[in-house]
């Protein structure tokens, strides 16, 4: 006799399996979407992540503002596909290990700022900040927004928080000393 009852649970309440280097070699959306690698970490893979994408701001940052923003909005647009196909290959929407949005959300938080190491510092601390503690909207965005553009789309309000803060902190600076360079 059946209860009608399903014994599966909710995705939010399974862990998500580990991420190996398979998933890493499996295509080119799952090795951007895990971060070059970086995302196969096994504790902060996040982190890690932010930690991928200060190369890839040096880089862009060499290049200019036109090619800053243009690399910006080929990463962001593109991030839909990436994120939402290496949620595909790893079976879970968000899993820890794509972190193709968190080098996406920092990007977006060092638009307003110089290349220093000061901003790329604080930039990461006040970016990292804003995607864990995850303040209105961005919470409300990881959990009501799916696919990829649901695991773009709190990171990239993530970076637009920080990076309001980083300019803040880089415009109204009254001890002028915080990030001098």
């Amino acid at each position: 006799m059946s209860t009608g009852c399903s014994t599966r649970l909710p995705e939010k309440f399974v862990k998500p399996r580990r991420a190996t280097a398979a998933d890493l070699g499996s295509g080119l959306a799952p090795f951007l979407g895990l971060g070059f690698g970086s995302g196969l970490m096994p504790f902060a893979p996040g982190t890690f992540g932010t930690l991928a994408a200060v190369p890839v701001f040096l880089l862009l940052s060499y290049g200019g503002p036109a090619i800053y923003l243009g690399g910006l909005f080929a990463i962001v647009a593109s991030g839909v596909w990436i994120c939402g196909q290496s949620a595909k290959v790893l079976e879970s929407h968000d899993h820890p290990a794509i972190v193709w949005d968190e080098i996406a959300g920092f990007l977006v938080t060092m638009v307003p700022v110089d290349a220093t190491f000061t901003n790329v510092v604080c930039g990461f601390i006040l970016f990292r900040f804003f995607d864990i503690i995850k303040p209105w909207p961005i919470k409300w965005a990881d959990r009501q927004v799916g696919g990829g553009v649901g695991i773009m789309l709190d990171d990239i309000l993530a970076g637009l928080l920080a990076g309001f803060a980083l300019w803040i902190l880089n415009t109204w600076n009254p001890a002028g000393f915080f990030l001098s360079n």
